[in-house]
């Protein structure tokens, strides 16, 4: 037997899907607010979207010198747009009824209101193992 037996892959626990009504405007027959899904993403999913989202920002008075910008905003709707299960934010048919053509155009479209908005984000970050959320460690780093 290995002596590293109890960290192989059959070993590991699975990461259950998680459920969350993001908005009261979209609700079922009995007027309650649908429930999304949402799925763990893996820290290389996560590592490949924040990648994405980072610009080089030239410093200021400093030629060919550039320091790395992660465009929160965006950073934050595709690690939501990545997390959600149900509905299916890339069906076009959906896109096509929002007049939207990205999964990312869609989720601003359907959860529309910005408090909500906010605790959605709040929420994905929690679920993604994020103990405090991307926007408060901008802000910390500001100060």
């Amino acid at each position: 037997m290995s002596k590293f037996s109890k960290f192989m892959k059959a070993n590991k626990a699975e990461k259950a899907n998680g459920f969350y009504a993001p908005t009261k405007s979209l609700c079922d027959e009995e007027k309650r607010p649908l429930e999304w899904e949402f799925r763990h993403i893996t820290s290389k999913e996560n590592e490949n979207i924040r990648e994405d989202c980072t610009i080089d920002v030239q410093i200021t008075g400093k030629p060919n010198l550039f320091r790395q910008k992660i465009l929160s905003g965006l950073y934050i709707r595709r690690m939501i747009a990545a997390s959600v299960v149900v509905p299916d934010l890339y069906d076009q048919e959906l896109q096509d009824s929002y007049g939207v053509k990205t999964p990312e155009e869609l989720l601003l479209a359907m959860v529309d209101d910005p408090g909500e908005y906010n605790e959605l984000a709040n929420f994905v970050q929690k679920f993604q193992g994020f103990n405090v959320s991307f926007e408060d460690k901008v802000d910390e780093a500001k100060n």
